[in-house]
């Protein structure tokens, strides 16, 4: 087992063992146990009771925090001809077409997000096996496969966030930095937790969220009531 670091071990001790925290003390507390050099990112995962082993379970989609996401993100657009421009004017860090995804089969990775437009699909569908294991693949649900160019890059650039339930049946978001002030963090957790109950599926029975773990960056976490 690995040796834990003394600012771990303190950040432990402020963390009362199976205690249920409401989520204006946890948000206290990850920023009690921020103690990296860089300002940590505030990150909340949920349990949820579902089995994304079917189609109808497998939860995922994108919305734009209220307060934002403190991180800058380098978007990509991938397209060609009159969009091009479109997506340059917006502000897109990088624009191309075929060219773009050769520069990504050589190792390029500069970027944090790609919009593309739906006829350039079938380009990138020949990258899914470098992009998908990334989480770089774009798709129709989060906005990113897309005509309106300009309004998906505003959004990303404003801190829209992706959510996707993983084989585990866990999602796991950012929603802010430490920095951020406590009703920042609040409003963007609470936006958040809307989103996902809004996409319970039909066929869950019982208890949907199972837990939910409110943590910064390399700090322990936290357990959050859903009351």
């Amino acid at each position: 087992m690995a040796k834990l670091s003394k600012n771990y071990r303190k950040s432990l001790e402020l963390i009362e063992k199976g205690r249920l925290y409401n989520i204006e003390e946890a948000i206290e507390i990850a920023k009690k146990t921020a103690t990296t050099k860089f300002d940590s990112t505030i990150r909340i995962s949920f349990s949820l009771n579902v089995d994304p082993r079917h189609a109808d379970q497998q939860i995922r989609g994108a919305m734009v925090l209220p307060n934002g996401t403190g991180k800058t993100q380098k978007v990509l657009v991938v397209t060609q001809g009159a969009k091009e421009e479109e997506a340059k004017a917006a502000g897109a860090d990088f624009v191309g077409g075929k060219e773009i995804l050769e520069d990504i089969k050589k190792g390029w990775f500069g970027f944090d997000v790609i919009v593309a437009t739906p006829d350039m699909m079938g380009e990138l569908g020949k990258l899914g096996k470098v992009l998908g294991p990334k989480g770089l693949m774009p798709n129709p649900k989060t906005g990113t496969v897309t005509l309106n160019v300009a309004n998906a890059i505003e959004e990303i650039k404003k801190g829209k966030v992706e959510y996707r339930v993983d084989k585990e049946g866990n999602i796991n978001v950012l929603v802010g930095k430490a920095s951020f002030s406590n009703q920042a963090i609040k409003e963007n957790y609470q936006a958040l937790l809307s989103a996902i109950l809004k996409a319970r599926p039909a066929a869950v029975k019982g208890h949907y969220v199972k837990s939910i773990t409110l943590s910064s960056t390399m700090g322990p976490g936290i357990k959050v009531s859903n009351d």
